[in-house]
């Protein structure tokens, strides 16, 4: 216990005193109160007196916060939840936000991505140049598309995942999954965004993988008229974003979650990205809106923006969502 240092932190403690009050009846309240330095008189009118107006809008503030949190499958913090309020109506500020957090014991999850190797470069193939140069900016969608994989471990073996992400609004356009890293892993990730967007011409960016610069992956994106773009072996800075969307989903989903079997890990893979990540979940990069909100919010201001004749970035048309657990796309346009 440590002696309260401002006039402010009484309620505070006397709120400790109280929700220890059967350890108290053996120290005697006296004694607790003696030692957290404040007078059992006032805490024995504080224990009389009717709550106050902030003490009740703290108490449905809270339950609101619990919701949140609960409703991310909690893992927001504190930004996100306050942001999550916010749009509710709820204006409140971070450090309020924070001090109902911490006394109602609600944590969001934290981001430490375990960055494992996963590139393994084929010294016969030639790799594309760096068009990116790590300047993951796109002022529309579909102008950079950027794309990594991984593997997920369930009880009966790997399962690996492959995604393409937009870096304009952090969606992912297009995910694979199998049970062997091949180049079919990452042309199926493509086939899917290239078949849901439509580019007119895009930028593909990842790493020097072999699957990436295999002579199918390199025909499929010359077939469609994508560029594609890698950066060096090694260095997860070169393909940042992607390493990004892989952190978020190591420690809100792989960190928290064990599958028996690949089908379970494929369902929960599905459902985190297309059921929460592209549509629900809240991205500090864009403001805290969502991807699908953002590219909507963009489409309306070129649209009002051509209304009165201002020039317009062109922008993807296709949000077509896809069902299947299991991609590829089909392989004509």
């Amino acid at each position: 216990m440590v002696r309260r240092q401002k006039p402010e932190d009484v309620h505070a403690v006397y709120e400790l005193v109280s929700a220890n009050q059967a350890d108290a009846k053996t120290a005697g309240v006296h004694t607790y109160c003696r030692v957290l330095g404040v007078s059992s008189s006032g805490y024995y009118d504080w224990l009389r007196r009717a709550p106050s107006a902030r003490a009740m809008a703290n108490v449905v503030l809270t339950e609101a916060i619990r919701q949140a949190h609960k409703a991310s499958d909690e893992t927001y913090g504190m930004p996100r939840i306050r942001a999550q309020l916010k749009d509710a109506g709820q204006a409140v500020s971070r450090k309020r936000v924070a001090r109902l957090m911490r006394h109602a014991g609600i944590r969001g999850v934290s981001r430490r991505r375990r960055f494992t190797v996963t590139t393994e470069r084929n010294a016969k193939q030639r790799p594309a140049p760096d068009l990116v140069n790590r300047r993951f900016r796109a002022e529309a969608p579909d102008q950079l598309w950027v794309a990594d994989m991984t593997y997920i471990p369930t009880w009966s073996g790997f399962l690996y995942l492959a995604v393409v992400v937009d870096a304009f609004n952090r969606k992912v356009v297009g995910w694979s999954m199998g049970e062997r890293m091949t180049a079919d892993l990452v042309i199926g990730a493509l086939n899917m965004a290239l078949h849901t967007r439509r580019p007119d011409s895009v930028i593909h960016h990842s790493d020097q993988g072999s699957q990436y610069t295999s002579v199918a992956f390199g025909s499929r994106c010359r077939e469609m008229g994508a560029q594609p773009s890698m950066g060096t072996v090694g260095d997860a800075h070169d393909n940042a974003m992607a390493e990004s969307f892989f952190a978020t989903l190591e420690c809100e989903l792989f960190d928290r979650r064990s599958w028996r079997s690949k089908a379970e890990a494929r369902t929960a893979l599905f459902t985190w990205i297309e059921g929460w990540y592209n549509r629900r979940r809240l991205h500090s990069s864009l403001g805290y809106l969502w991807p699908i909100t953002f590219e909507e919010k963009h489409r309306a201001n070129n649209d009002r923006a051509t209304e009165h004749g201002l020039p317009t970035a062109a922008v993807g048309s296709s949000q077509a969502p896809t069902a299947a657990v299991d991609n590829p796309a089909p392989l004509e346009a």
